[in-house]
């Protein structure tokens, strides 16, 4: 749900021009359903909430985080504590505001993984930083050694990106997973690996195919590979100076597959437990080198390097692939909760390690 103002009053900032933060509180009302009923109040009716207290040239056109009840102002007060907002024109203004707000500053690309933490105060940030003005950072290009992409890249664009699906099925596997419609409209692939949920389905792949990210500060561009990436619950190596600016995959040459499987309460679902491989196959058929990225089942998705380890040199077979899924199983972590006992998802990181393993060495063989 987006909170916009009327047309005929919203405005956008001037080129080149930084709009002073504007701060929200206890300000997002609703009217009530006795204000909305009718046809007539309805057509009379502004779409979507009313932003009160703020300055219309810095308004707020992200994802809109619904008020709680039985808070102050009768009840139609947000739930998420006090923050500025702050919408830049382009990324050197992002830049900037980091540096200035070192520590107190949050990126806003999609908002489908920051705004429910708002909502329920896990996530209290005195400023966040809307990159919705910021262009070129949305772009999919393949060079001799990469697939790179932006990190403003939507989940969708990347599901329907040509490129992706002729030659980089596994991509399209995790990007048409994720959410619903609405979520892969907006979600971003950069807001997924710089939000780092432990149960994310994005880093699994980074972690299997050996990517890369690449944070931009001030004095310039920092690459951290993946398997570096990711160090605890909601926590990666980016640092507050910096924003996430693109995704480098390895380009795909032959043979080599993968495949991303994962388990969830419904569809659309946060993994319980989910494995991505990528295996290269070595021209007498044995495996070259593999990668295993498991999500869900840890404080930080990983790379299960046993399994890894166990694979490389070995025969594609269905022996190897339950080997393989033990030891990732047993390098799992996982907690008990709502999503089922510790045993149980043990056993979902080994099946689903299997599968994903059988559609690495398919998609491969079809590639050589």
């Amino acid at each position: 749900m987006v909170a916009r103002e009327p047309a005929a009053n919203r405005s956008r900032p001037h080129a080149g021009s930084i709009d002073p933060p504007t701060k929200f509180g206890a300000h997002l009302t609703q009217r009530t359903p006795e204000e909305g009923r009718g046809k007539d109040a309805a057509a009379d009716r502004p779409a979507g909430p009313i932003v009160t207290g703020f300055n219309p040239v810095a308004s707020c056109d992200g994802p809109w985080v619904a008020p709680a009840s039985g808070a102050e102002e009768d009840g139609r007060a947000m739930i998420p504590a006090p923050f500025e907002y702050v919408r830049p024109p382009d990324l050197a203004g992002v830049l900037k505001i980091l540096s200035e707000r070192e520590g107190e500053a949050k990126i806003l690309s999609g908002g489908y993984s920051l705004l429910p933490l708002m909502k329920l105060r896990l996530a209290q940030p005195g400023l966040l930083v809307d990159l919705r003005d910021v262009t070129g950072l949305d772009g999919i290009v393949e060079t001799d050694d990469e697939l790179r992409i932006g990190a403003r890249t939507t989940h969708r664009q990347i599901h329907e990106n040509p490129i992706v699906t002729g030659r980089y099925p596994m991509l399209a596997d995790v990007a048409g997973g994720i959410g619903d419609p609405q979520v892969r409209n907006w979600g971003t692939i950069g807001g997924s690996c710089a939000h780092a949920d432990p149960a994310s389905d994005w880093p699994a792949m980074l972690l299997a195919g050996r990517a890369s990210l690449v944070c931009r500060s001030a004095a310039g561009d920092r690459v951290i590979p993946a398997r570096e990436f990711f160090l605890d619950t909601f926590t990666t190596a980016i640092t507050p100076t910096e924003v996430l600016v693109e995704v480098r995959v390895p380009r795909r040459g032959k043979p080599v597959g993968g495949g991303y499987t994962k388990l969830e309460r419904r569809v659309g679902d946060f993994a319980t437990a989910g494995v991505c491989a990528v295996l290269r196959l070595a021209a007498d058929g044995t495996i070259a080198g593999a990668g295993v990225g498991v999500t869900g089942v840890a404080e930080t998705p990983f790379a299960a390097t046993d399994a890894e380890a166990l694979l490389t040199g070995a025969s594609p077979t269905e022996d190897t692939f339950r080997a393989a899924g033990a030891a990732a199983a047993a390098q799992s972590r996982p907690a008990a909760d709502i999503r089922g006992p510790v045993d149980y998802k043990r056993a979902m990181v080994a099946e689903l390690t299997l599968r994903s393993l059988r559609t690495a060495v398919e998609r491969a063989l079809a590639w050589a």
